[in-house]
């Protein structure tokens, strides 16, 4: 009996795994494909990677999401670590309803979020383009950066930093020398994290995106609609590849934090 749930569970999780990653498989495996003709297979090529190089718009998608993602995830590390050390080291009045309060963009629907703050950038008057981008991919990364640092400052303790305040240093010495050693993979997995996230998003920057700040995924959904093409497929596979990568070094740097943590 245990040896048939052992299996039925195996079977069960190797079935949801290809369920998932089966589609994505396709689609990278028909970016190699010579013919434009994605139902058949004709031959291996990389024409359709080297074309994207020489497609002046796709460049210029890639150029938007980079700096919006860069731009974005520096904003949201700096200002998630400063929230996240004010929540552990002050006793602010209704605590615990702000820390939970920053997390509603994690639950919330992206969707509502990009018409919520479609609504309030058309009632500030602010017109659409890159600084809205930024600001958007600001809101909704903020809280998976206080999410990962939150949790590294649960665990750390106030033990070695009350330690340090005891030999004669000061708050900020501690602060500097102490704390943010401490919780600096912590810092780069939000900051990895939150480069994945803006990088990859489309629903919100489809709602808060102007005329000349299409971003990478904006630009694949517009190919999308005249139909799958080789080209969308190579995209697609880049920016998959490179969400993996970044995820992938997000997690690494998680683990060295455990493990120091243990240490």
């Amino acid at each position: 009996m245990k040896t048939l749930r052992h299996r039925t569970l195996s079977g069960y999780s190797w079935a949801m795994l290809v369920f998932l990653y089966l589609p994505i498989a396709v689609l990278m495996l028909y970016s190699f494909n010579e013919s434009r003709i994605n139902a058949v297979w004709s031959g291996f090529t990389w024409k359709w990677y080297l074309s994207l190089f020489d497609n002046r718009q796709v460049m210029n998608a890639l150029w938007n999401s980079l700096t919006i993602a860069l731009i974005s995830s520096i904003l949201a590390t700096v200002l998630g670590t400063a929230a996240s050390l004010a929540m552990k080291h002050y006793s602010l009045q209704w605590r615990n309803f702000f820390n939970g309060l920053s997390y509603l963009p994690i639950v919330i629907p992206e969707i509502m979020m990009g018409l919520s703050l479609l609504v309030l950038f058309s009632q500030m008057h602010i017109e659409l383009g890159k600084l809205t981008l930024v600001l958007a991919h600001v809101t909704f990364s903020l809280p998976f950066v206080m999410v990962i640092i939150n949790t590294r400052l649960a665990d750390m303790g106030k033990e070695l930093e009350e330690a340090a305040q005891d030999l004669g240093a000061t708050a900020w010495e501690t602060l500097r020398y102490i704390t943010l050693p401490l919780i600096s993979p912590s810092i780069v997995a939000g900051f990895l994290m939150s480069f994945t996230l803006s990088l990859d998003d489309f629903i919100i920057s489809f709602f808060v995106a102007g005329p000349n700040s299409t971003t990478l995924p904006l630009y694949i959904y517009g190919l999308v609609k005249r139909g799958v093409s080789p080209e969308v497929n190579a995209l697609s596979t880049l920016l998959i590849a490179s969400t993996v990568l970044l995820v992938v070094v997000a997690e690494l740097f998680r683990r060295k934090d455990s493990k120091s943590l243990s240490i």
